[in-house]
């Protein structure tokens, strides 16, 4: 099978008062250092790996626009002279929706990527300075536009729900908003406040845990309603938008991560770097400071990430994967939780409402 590669630039304006990614401020003298960092550990993850082919890309973060187009370029080039990439491959950059951005979406497009993913999070004013973002829902807007003029085929955006005084109509509207727009991808994300965030420190009033199932659903309706299909817990594309570098994690196959802070799964191994910007651009030797993270894969991971489908577990397929497993007392047992779980044509699938309760019921089934 390919495998992915996910680059992580963690280069950031200013840091989101609710994100817990590794990623630091911007630093002009760290740019070129950190580019060489990206070049030496491709070098030498494509001579590890020299049997493997690559079929997608993703540059993460952070974000990787505000890299460059010109470094992020000198990337894909790299890695297209290091790795047999396939003709087809996917090729994607995160992107901050602000204004003035033609001429690097531009330059990223005729030099070969063909996805972004924008983080506009909000269509609501209101919503993006409560977040803190660096845009406005115009510029968002417009950055999609002027994303679609130039030629993108595949344009993604990101939208978060149960946010603090959010109700189902702002959602609606939200929805509405993006629907109209050049995208053939959404994802939709519950607002979490994790620990060492800003927002863990302020006395933030969320919706409640039935005002924030109503958000979900609404949202997963309206999306169905404007041909985004649903496809995994929090992301919805229209045909042939689904993220083919996503679906590696979810599909649990191989992929190689490039950066601070980024996991890779590969020959059953897990392993990542560590979270430390400066140690990864001094170090001559990459590979030599991975931190292994056990095996991965088994039957336990494999039920887990594939259940956050909406296509579910293929059960032939799991029986051949993991032969010994008691595959008939699972599906005895996920038939007792009604409305959450579907059994069918050799699939166990979760229904809208188990998504919403994904972590427990995963938990039911396989554990």
């Amino acid at each position: 099978m390919p495998i992915g590669l996910y680059i992580h630039i963690p280069f950031c304006m200013r840091k989101c008062p609710y994100c817990d990614f590794y990623s630091t401020t911007m630093s002009p003298q760290a740019d070129d250092y950190y580019l060489e960092a990206l070049l030496r550990t491709i070098t030498a993850f494509a001579q590890q790996y020299a049997n493997r082919t690559v079929d997608t890309v993703y540059f993460g973060g952070g974000t990787p626009s505000l890299f460059g187009a010109r470094r992020l370029l000198c990337v894909t080039e790299h890695i297209l002279k290091k790795f047999d990439v396939l003709p087809n491959a996917e090729f994607t950059v995160e992107v901050n929706p602000a204004s003035g951005i033609k001429a690097e979406l531009s330059a990223l497009y005729n030099g070969g990527i063909n996805r972004l993913s924008f983080g506009v999070q909000s269509m609501c004013d209101n919503e993006l300075r409560l977040l803190e973002r660096p845009h406005t829902a115009a510029e968002a807007k417009q950055a999609i536009l002027t994303a679609a003029e130039i030629g993108y085929k595949h344009i993604s955006a990101d939208l978060m729900l149960a946010l603090p005084g959010q109700t189902i109509n702002d959602i609606h509207n939200n929805i509405i908003n993006l629907a109209s727009l050049p995208l053939d991808h959404i994802s939709a994300y519950l607002l979490k406040i994790e620990d060492g965030t800003p927002f863990a420190q302020r006395n933030l009033i969320l919706p409640s845990e039935d005002e924030t199932a109503e958000q979900y659903l609404h949202c997963a309706q309206q999306l169905e309603l404007a041909g985004f299909s649903q496809y995994e817990i929090s992301n919805f594309a229209k045909p042939d938008g689904q993220s083919r570098h996503n679906l590696k994690y979810w599909h649990c196959e191989e992929y190689l991560g490039i950066g601070p802070a980024a996991h890779s799964f590969i020959n059953s191994q897990r392993f990542y770097f560590p979270a430390d910007l400066q140690a990864f651009i001094h170090e001559e030797k990459p590979l030599s400071i991975i931190v292994p993270d056990g095996k991965g894969g088994d039957f336990e991971e494999y039920c887990m990430l594939n259940l956050r489908l909406r296509e579910g577990l293929n059960l032939k397929k799991l029986a051949k994967l993991f032969p010994t497993a008691d595959i008939d007392a699972m599906c005895a047992h996920a038939k007792q939780l009604k409305e959450l779980v579907i059994l069918e044509d050799n699939y166990l699938r979760l229904t809208t409402k188990g998504f919403l309760l994904s972590n427990s019921v995963i938990a039911e089934i396989c554990l």
